[in-house]
């Protein structure tokens, strides 16, 4: 009998397929997860532009979750687009209510193109709703940015934002450095300790949804029993894999290539007899 370790994302859907729950589908199948998903808001987008968005009724999004959680517990729990106070609301009493664990928490506030993906005037909500539920936070620098309050304007600037993020009441914040200079540093800090975590900068504009694909690759790791440190270089790792690889789709930030590796050289340890 084959199994699979279960995981969760719970996130807005991209219809292009590049970022949002269908990013976190394809990253966590990449791993070697079995990808469940809760889908918050449904997003009409593609690489160039997010044309309209529509939440789901909270009611929904409960019923979703204690549909997985009823059945399938998952090992880890990624949570990305969360549009505004109610579903963020509805999302943390259910992260309670199941005691859900490696919960990655993505801020997810604007799309590749810039488009708002969260109003601006819910940044307190998801302060004082979502953020103390996160095992690790994971703003990119314009996010931390907004969370913080703090202007970021070099490594020293990550590690202030996520000590300021991490005090608001996470585990950890890892402050991203993709939209920095030179290598893309992320920050790490666990109320006690910096680390970090650096790939070589890919020269491309095929980014859409890499913020998804990191955050769910953490989430996965996790689930698979990976230690806290490790996972996360794990993540980094491939998602600069998936950058390094992007696909030239779309007229505008195209996706990155989820199933690279998985296409090249298989999935690492995997036995279908098992």
């Amino acid at each position: 009998m084959t199994t699979l370790t279960p995981t969760l994302t719970i996130a807005g859907s991209d219809c292009s397929g590049g970022a949002g729950i269908q990013a976190d589908l394809k990253t966590m199948s990449a791993n070697g997860c079995f990808a469940m998903s809760v889908i918050t808001s449904v997003v009409a987008e593609n690489t160039a532009r997010v044309i309209s968005v529509l939440d789901v009724d909270p009611k929904i999004i409960a019923d979703q979750i204690d549909a997985v959680f009823e059945d399938i517990r998952p090992k880890a729990v990624k949570v990305g687009m969360l549009d505004n106070p109610d579903i963020m609301r509805v999302v943390a009493d259910k992260l309670v209510e199941y005691q859900a664990e490696n919960v990655v928490i993505d801020p997810v506030m604007y799309a590749k193109n810039g488009a708002p993906l969260m109003d601006p005037n819910c940044i307190d909500s998801l302060i004082d709703i979502v953020i103390p539920h996160a095992d690790v936070l994971t703003p990119n620098i314009p996010e931390a940015e907004c969370i913080s309050g703090l202007k970021i304007n070099d490594l020293d600037g990550q590690k202030a934002a996520a000590k300021a993020i991490q005090e608001m009441g996470c585990t950890s914040a890892l402050v991203k450095g993709g939209h920095a200079t030179g290598d893309a540093i992320d920050v790490l800090y666990d109320g006690r300790d910096f680390y970090e975590f650096s790939a070589k900068r890919i020269d491309t504009k095929n980014t859409h949804g890499t913020g998804c694909t990191y955050s769910s690759a953490i989430a996965a790791n996790l689930a698979l029993g990976h230690p806290f440190h490790e996972a996360i270089g794990r993540a980094k790792k491939y998602v600069t894999m998936a950058i390094e690889h992007s696909l030239e789709l779309g007229r505008g930030n195209g996706p990155t290539n989820h199933f690279w590796d998985l296409y090249a050289h298989g999935l690492e340890g995997f036995d279908a007899n098992a």
